[in-house]
């Protein structure tokens, strides 16, 4: 990593005291991610989709100190209790992310892990994030405590208010 470049990947993960199947209900109900996410403030499935599939799609709004902003996402991926994908398109000019998030039985607990992978980043908005939004340089500890908080939420032990 540089000073002037976000790396294009990244992952985070956590063990966590709830099941694989607590956890997957969670993060595949994008209209709870507020409960756990630093950044995301809310999400809501669009064109009349009520839930997960490959090819849903929900717009994510998400806030860092004073800059907000949406993105469309389009459900990539999911398989029950052990993985959820997406991608995220929008912006001026346009950006794209793979998140995705892989669930594994360990103890009596889940192993959290999740990746993203920028897919489109111009460059003028690499920098403006860089300078604007500084935290964005290396997203792996926040991403880290969202999967803790995730793992709370999942286990019904209490979210954490954005």
């Amino acid at each position: 990593m540089t000073r002037w470049r976000i790396p294009p990947v990244g992952e985070a993960e956590a063990v966590v005291d709830a099941t694989p199947d607590q956890v997957y209900a969670v993060i595949t109900d994008v209209t709870r991610v507020a409960e756990w996410s630093h950044e995301c403030r809310g999400a809501e499935w669009l064109d009349g989709a009520a839930g997960p599939a490959v090819g849903a799609r929900f717009r994510g709004t998400n806030k860092v100190d004073r800059f907000g902003w949406s993105r469309v996402c389009t459900v990539t991926g999911l398989e029950p209790g052990r993985s959820f994908a997406y991608r995220t398109n929008g912006g001026v000019p346009p950006d794209s992310t793979a998140w995705s998030f892989d669930l594994r039985a360990e103890g009596d607990g889940c192993r959290i892990v999740q990746r993203y992978e920028i897919l489109k980043f111009p460059r003028v908005m690499e920098l403006a994030t860089i300078l604007l939004v500084p935290a964005h340089r290396d997203r792996r500890p926040a991403l880290r405590e969202d999967l803790v908080r995730l793992g709370r939420v999942a286990a019904g032990t209490g979210a954490v208010p954005n």
